[in-house]
């Protein structure tokens, strides 16, 4: 899969801002009107599924028709308050594959575990539908770069659901600084601060009655059931998760290379650690990552476990250049002279999302728009504010920076492919090792 290249695809796509292309396989067209209804079905009925159902509530010409979900409880819970809310008339679904083999379903929306995200998505448009997958796209970068080569294989709309590259406050903040407003812009922060407590030392239980744990697990090893890994804490196990890097750093990552202009870096470092608690938490709570390019810096902090804000903001980006600063975040920007000075600001607007980490679904203007541009790009051919081959690329740097703390080793990076160089530990850790039969494939 490392093999697969996409070094003369992307050099020869657009990379700065909103409105990039779809990026479809020999398709101009899809056999939709911009009037026709889009038949979505949403496989995974977290948190975010509300999110997203409630987006879909706001954009004209969807219908969601089914919702999948490996827990029985959480998927009544879900079509009951999709139905009341919304008036959704949902089917209920417990395996996924049964969805892809509906012809009536144009669209999935992947809510799951992340060890899901790019096997589903794969899986979803070999079989005829357009996907929006949550972030991070991919568990590994092995996956990263097979998704790419899927999108391109099967040619269907594939979108991340990094929903500030459809914030307008955002797209116009990162054309003023390609428009030179703070001069050059040579280093960009994101942080991403919260105070989660421990998920203890788990202890080994029968698997919950409503729970299809086989199919849960999917592309991952078989393991015993365990009482700290469904519905959440799987974030911090390796074997599911992708830390906190992916799980919050991936948007405010992305922002950054979006204003800086910038793709794969040269080197890679990280340092940090699980410091608050002694429990089963596999990935770290604090974690510094630096990704150099040539001539542009990129710097990421995640503290999970202390919610100490920088700018008054529990999460966002900042770019320094030779003539000033501009802090973004999703509700708006900030532009600032050498000095300090504030000297713009704009609010993205009434129903933006708040900055604070309280959040548990992340609804706000921004996904509504998000996912109103992943529906244009299906019935109109509309551009895609985050096609998986540009989005693919922000979550590659979040994967580097965790092997780079994984080996705590600096790492070389090529510039033109995202490979690392001279590296065979980190070779190893380019994929992972898959339950028999689930190895994700394309054609």
């Amino acid at each position: 899969m490392k093999n697969i290249n996409r070094r003369n695809f992307v050099k020869k796509t657009a990379m700065a801002g909103i409105g990039l292309s779809v990026f479809m396989s020999g398709n101009s067209a899809w056999a939709f009107s911009p009037n026709e209804t889009v038949n979505v079905a949403i496989i995974g009925t977290g948190g975010r599924s509300y999110a997203l159902i409630k987006a879909l509530s706001f954009n004209k010409n969807n219908k969601v028709t089914v919702a999948c979900d490996v827990d029985r409880e959480r998927l009544d819970k879900f079509v009951t308050e999709a139905e009341n809310n919304f008036g959704f008339k949902i089917k209920k679904e417990g395996d996924f594959r049964k969805i892809l083999s509906n012809k009536d379903i144009d669209a999935v929306f992947i809510v799951t575990p992340e060890h899901w995200h790019a096997p589903m998505a794969i899986m979803s448009m070999q079989a005829g539908k357009h996907v929006y997958v949550e972030k991070p796209c991919s568990h590994n970068l092995a996956e990263n770069n097979l998704l790419v080569a899927a999108q391109q294989q099967y040619g269907k709309v594939c979108q991340m659901g990094n929903q500030q590259r459809s914030s307008v406050t955002s797209s116009e903040a990162v054309n003023k600084i390609n428009d030179g407003i703070i001069g050059k812009a040579y280093f960009a922060r994101a942080w991403y601060a919260n105070t989660r407590g421990s998920i203890g030392i788990g202890e080994k239980i029968t698997v919950p009655s409503t729970l299809n744990w086989d199919l849960w697990q999917g592309p991952a090893p078989r393991q015993e059931y365990y009482n700290n890994i469904h519905p959440y804490h799987w974030h911090w196990f390796k074997k599911w998760g992708t830390g906190e890097i992916h799980n919050n750093g991936t948007h405010e990552i992305d922002i950054c290379r979006w204003a800086l202009g910038v793709n794969y870096p040269n080197r890679v470092v990280s340092t940090g650690g699980r410091y608050a608690f002694n429990d089963d938490w596999e990935f770290y709570d604090t974690q510094n990552v630096e990704f150099d390019f040539d001539d542009k810096t990129i710097a990421w902090e995640g503290r999970s476990c202390n919610g100490k804000k920088l700018f008054n903001r529990d999460r966002g980006a900042i770019v320094y250049g030779t003539e000033g600063s501009v802090i973004l975040d999703r509700a708006g920007y900030e532009i600032f002279d050498l000095a300090g000075n504030l000297k713009d600001t704009a609010t993205e607007g009434s129903g933006s999302a708040a900055t604070s980490s309280a959040d548990t679904t992340g609804f706000d203007t921004l996904t509504v728009a998000h996912v109103g541009n992943f529906l244009s790009a299906i019935r109109e051919s509309l551009p895609l504010n985050a096609p998986i081959v540009d989005a693919s690329i922000s979550t590659h740097l979040c994967h580097l920076g965790n092997i780079a703390q994984e080996l705590k080793s600096t790492l070389k990076v090529d510039v033109n492919s995202g490979d690392v160089l001279d590296n065979d530990r980190a070779s190893n850790l380019w994929s992972r090792e898959y339950e028999n039969g689930w190895e994700p494939s394309i054609d």
